[in-house]
Formats: structure tokens, C-alpha cells, sequence
């Protein structure tokens, strides 16, 4: 094989690669709170919920969790159009991902809840509290010590890495843009080994930061690496 490396020229591409990063992270840290929202709900919902809502939250997990993310996208991009809704790539593609992390996130939430000590919430029922304000004031703080982990390792793997399927609708993340950049150069090793790089990088920053906010905040001694 007679090819030259040529990584100065992925290298003049790095203020571009670094604005699809920013959408990237951008993309993640938005998908992982809408879908912590949801797994919030859906998890007080499998736990406290009655029959019908607590059937309805199930359904949801099922059918989130045994699909591609892709194909979810893909609906929403290619499929709502069909019915006169039209999104464009980013919202199609944020919508999609935190549709399925909030399954992956109720199911987590809910190992939360269960792991919260009947005698804490015999002792918020004796003081009165509603079930809202067991949730909020007992259960979630709780949940936010025990599962934080969890939690930042679903960040970290599933979603800074998971975004990368909005470049296959033209979304201009990190994989969109260097695949963008890479149609014009034709540099498509040099590239995406540049990318991988600026990959870790970001999962380094978020790995740091996720175990430092675990220990400030929950005193929880979360994994960096």
C-alpha cells in the first residue's frame, strides 16, 4: 500500500472538528437531563403508579429499549413528515435520543427507588408528606447517592458517544462534521483518527468532571476511568 499519511491536513480541520465537539456535548448534556426528567417520572410511575399508568410506563421501557436509537430517528426525520410534521436534523435527533435514554434511565431511577429504606418513608409518612414530596425530598436524594455512578456512566458511554447517529440525518456534530470535511479532502484515516482522539478528550472532560461533582456533591466516589 503506497499511501501517504498526511495528518497536517486533518489537522488545519480542527477548528471546524472542535464546533461539531461543542454540538456534541451540546447534544449530550441535553438528552441526558431530558431523559433523566422522563426516567424520573417513569420510575415514580413503575413504582407508585396504578395498574394503567404503571402498564403505560412499561410499554414505554419495552419498546425504547428493544429498538435502535437509529430507527427512532429515523421516524421522527423521515416518518412525521408523512403526517405534515417536519423537524429539522438536531431537534429529530435530540428528541430521539432522549425518547430512549429516559427508558434506559427509568429503569435505573427505579433501582433507585427501590433501594430506599421502608423506615425512611414510614418516617416522612408520619410527618405528613405526600407522595410528591416523598419523592422529592426523600427518594431523590437518596437515588442521586446511590445510582450517581450509574448514572455518569450512562452519560459518558451511551450519550457523548451515542450522538454520533445524528450525522447519519446531517446533523453537524463531531462524526457529521468530520464526515463533511472528509468528502472534500478525501483524508478519511487522518481524519477520523483525529477524531477518536478529540473523542477521548471529551470523554476524559466528562469522566473528570461527572466524578467530581459525585464526590462534591453526594460524597459518592465515582470511577474516572
Amino acid at each position: 500500500m503506497n499511501y501517504t499519511f498526511q495528518f497536517g491536513v486533518a489537522l488545519q480541520q480542527l477548528p471546524g472538528l472542535l464546533q461539531g465537539a461543542i454540538v456534541t456535548f451540546e447534544l449530550g448534556l441535553l438528552t441526558f437531563w431530558g431523559g433523566a426528567l422522563i426516567g424520573l417520572l417513569g420510575a415514580s410511575l413503575k413504582t407508585f403508579g396504578g395498574p394503567v399508568l404503571r402498564r403505560v410506563a412499561v410499554a414505554y421501557v419495552i419498546f425504547f429499549t428493544n429498538t435502535p436509537a437509529l430507527i427512532q430517528i429515523y421516524f421522527l426525520y423521515y416518518g412525521l413528515p408523512d403526517f405534515g410534521i417536519r423537524w429539522d436534523a438536531f431537534t429529530c435527533t435530540l428528541i430521539g435520543l432522549t425518547l430512549n435514554a429516559g427508558a434506559y434511565l427509568t429503569e435505573i431511577m427505579r433501582a433507585g427507588f427501590i433501594s430506599v429504606h421502608r423506615h425512611e418513608m414510614e418516617a416522612a409518612e408520619t410527618l405528613g408528606m405526600s407522595l410528591w414530596q416523598q419523592i422529592r425530598f426523600v427518594i431523590v436524594p437518596h437515588i442521586a447517592k446511590t445510582i450517581y455512578p450509574a448514572l455518569a456512566n450512562f452519560f459518558v458511554v451511551i450519550l457523548v458517544m451515542g450522538t454520533s447517529v445524528g450525522a447519519v440525518i446531517g446533523v453537524n456534530e463531531l462524526t457529521g462534521q468530520a464526515i463533511n470535511i472528509s468528502t472534500e479532502n478525501y483524508r478519511w484515516i487522518e481524519m477520523f483518527v483525529v477524531v477518536a482522539g478529540i473523542y477521548v478528550v471529551l470523554t476524559l472532560i466528562a469522566s473528570l468532571s461527572l466524578a467530581l461533582v459525585g464526590r462534591w456533591a453526594f460524597r459518592v466516589k465515582a470511577k474516572i476511568f
